[in-house]
């Protein structure tokens, strides 16, 4: 391959892999990453829609990700810089996780996973690359870039819409438009080079996202939970020790009870009904 090595590329490959892996074995450092709503909002954790794209469910998920992020990335950053390189994948991250959060925002809900920054190399790729053609598992030829581009938002809106599969296509939606949007203000010159396919591409990412801000929360709770590429993460509910109750009460004492998370009311609930049980 011509042209300078993709250096952050491999540097963002190994730097996930070394997190992804310890995290399979340190559940305190999948839980202290991993995106969830009520932390965001309510405890202000803001890291978390960045580091979630540190994490993966297992093997297989972590490795589909990275191997799918380096082909599109080793291609993309000696074409557009290292820089522009990051700051695509970085906003990609950050836009999936932002479309997710306003989805998911009065739901209990965890998911991590890569996928978000992936699609937005992916999608910026087809437009600073473009005329090349994107080879799929099982297809024997490749899906031209802007039939992909057209057929990947269509794809995973119904996705989405049905939650008949427990991909997180929220991210994927989020990423990949994100992600183009970053790479159009790092290099405007690539709406000319395909005027038709931006302008199509444009208007179904902005009736997308309409639909979302008027209609968020119509979307089917099967949705919410499961495991995909970009993975939600179920958790079942733990028992309340006396210092999550405590921990609940100095809250309520320090900011009210209107900052709790439906998370923290729920855990006060069963304290509550425990300790009623337990009297009677």
């Amino acid at each position: 391959m011509d042209g300078p090595a993709p250096i952050i590329t491999i540097l963002i490959v190994a730097v996930t892999a070394l997190v992804s892996v310890r995290a399979f074995r340190d559940p305190w450092l999948r839980d202290k990453l991993i995106f969830a709503p009520e932390a965001i909002l309510a405890d202000r954790e803001y890291y978390r829609l960045l580091t979630p794209a540190l994490l993966h469910a297992d093997a297989q998920h972590l490795i589909f990700n990275l191997l799918s992020l380096y082909l599109f990335g080793a291609n993309l950053e000696p074409a557009i810089g290292w820089g522009h390189f990051l700051l695509i994948y970085g906003a990609a991250i950050l836009g999936g996780n932002l479309l997710s959060l306003l989805i998911h925002r009065q739901h209990e809900y965890r998911a991590l996973g890569a996928s978000g920054g992936v699609c937005g190399v992916i999608f910026a790729s087809i437009f600073c690359l473009p005329g090349g053609s994107i080879y799929m598992m099982l297809l024997p030829i490749g899906i031209p870039s802007w039939l992909y581009a057209i057929l990947f938002l269509a794809t995973e809106f119904m996705g989405m819409k049905s939650a008949r599969s427990n991909i997180g296509h929220d991210a994927h939606i989020g990423g990949a438009i994100i992600g183009l949007l970053t790479a159009t203000a790092l290099e405007p010159e690539i709406v000319r080079w395909s005027p038709w396919l931006y302008a199509t591409v444009m208007g179904l990412s902005v009736a997308i996202f309409a639909y979302l801000w008027w209609n968020p929360l119509h979307l089917p709770l099967r949705s919410f939970h499961g495991r995909g590429a970009r993975r939600p993460v179920k958790e079942p509910p733990v028992p309340a020790t006396a210092r999550d109750v405590d921990a609940i009460l100095e809250k309520i004492s320090a900011r009210g009870l209107h900052s709790l998370t439906d998370k923290e009311r729920e855990t006060l609930r069963r304290a509550a009904k425990k300790s009623i049980g337990d009297k009677l």
